[in-house]
């Protein structure tokens, strides 16, 4: 058992982020790896499964930007739900806007309206985040300060974060070729290491997979990932672990990322400090106190 399960159990994802807005939907309603032997001969994985995925993410910043599509599900006991999101990447400022739509509620109806998200290096800025927060208004988190790094608590893992998890990769098998969104890609499926990840990653994003690595249940994530004949990460499935803290459960997340339409502008403007609120922000099982 990792050593990190005992870490931190009073802190909670869920406290501190859209999941909390999540927390009730459906209430009271019902990876293997390889040893990174070589994949011989296989364009873009230069012989060696793991050292391709450890690339990603500098590969991505040589694309300098794309379109993106987000997925996470999140299961406990019994209950799942799926938050969705689109938007544009910008690898190179590292910075991204996303739409992410909160799932309906036990009767159907759409009890949320959907999210805008900036991704900035270190932070976080959400638009209809939540109850008594001006529409003109964001709310701005330091991602450092959450304790899963904001993998997980925006609905929405950040894709260059995501790709950057891979620094860490362990172990990764080669499992053969397959297509998504009708491009021919190169199928891994491993194991990373959060804490790894950290110590290789940028400095943007340094503190944040640190903070990750030390609030979740387990510092390992196992994934399945895609990468085309350059070497551009396509599709990404990386599932996560942290333990809620009010019900000392585990809470199983799975987090997939879609990156197509490489080259595609993703002009993102960070929100002037007016626009953005400093009060509290009610949520779920917590709050946000945005800083001052």
């Amino acid at each position: 058992m990792d050593r990190r399960q005992h870490r931190r159990p009073g802190r909670t994802v869920v406290a501190v982020g859209i999941l909390g807005l999540t927390a009730g939907l459906g209430a009271g309603t019902a990876g293997c790896s390889g040893s990174g032997a070589a994949a011989e001969g296989v364009p873009g994985a230069g012989g060696d499964p793991v050292a391709a995925l450890h690339r990603a993410a500098d590969t991505l910043r040589a694309a300098g930007s794309s379109k993106a599509t987000t997925s996470m599900e999140m299961a406990t006991g019994g209950t799942r739900v799926t938050i969705r999101g689109t938007g544009v990447y910008d690898y190179r400022r590292r910075t991204g806007r996303l739409t992410v739509v909160l799932p309906e509620d036990p009767t159907g109806a759409a009890e949320h309206r959907p999210i805008t998200e900036l991704l900035a290096p270190g932070a976080l800025f959400m638009k209809n985040r939540g109850a008594g927060v001006p529409a003109d208004k964001w709310v701005r988190v330091e991602t450092a300060s959450l304790s899963d790094g904001n993998l997980v608590t925006g609905g929405a893992t950040d894709p260059y974060v995501a790709a950057e998890v891979l620094r860490g990769t362990r172990t990764a098998a080669y499992l053969g070729r397959t297509e998504v969104g009708g491009t021919e890609v190169l199928h891994y499926r491993g194991t990373a290491d959060l804490a790894g990840a950290a110590e290789k990653a940028s400095a943007d994003n340094r503190a944040s997979l640190r903070a990750a690595a030390a609030g979740f249940a387990t510092a390992r994530v196992p994934f399945d990932a895609y990468l085309d004949e350059q070497g551009r990460l396509r599709k990404l499935r990386q599932s996560f672990s942290f333990v809620n803290g009010r019900r000392r459960t585990a809470v199983a997340v799975a987090s997939t990322t879609l990156l197509y339409g490489f080259g595609t502008p993703a002009d993102v403007s960070l929100p002037r400090p007016r626009d953005i609120y400093a009060g509290r922000v009610a949520g779920g099982e917590g709050e946000i106190r945005p800083p001052h």
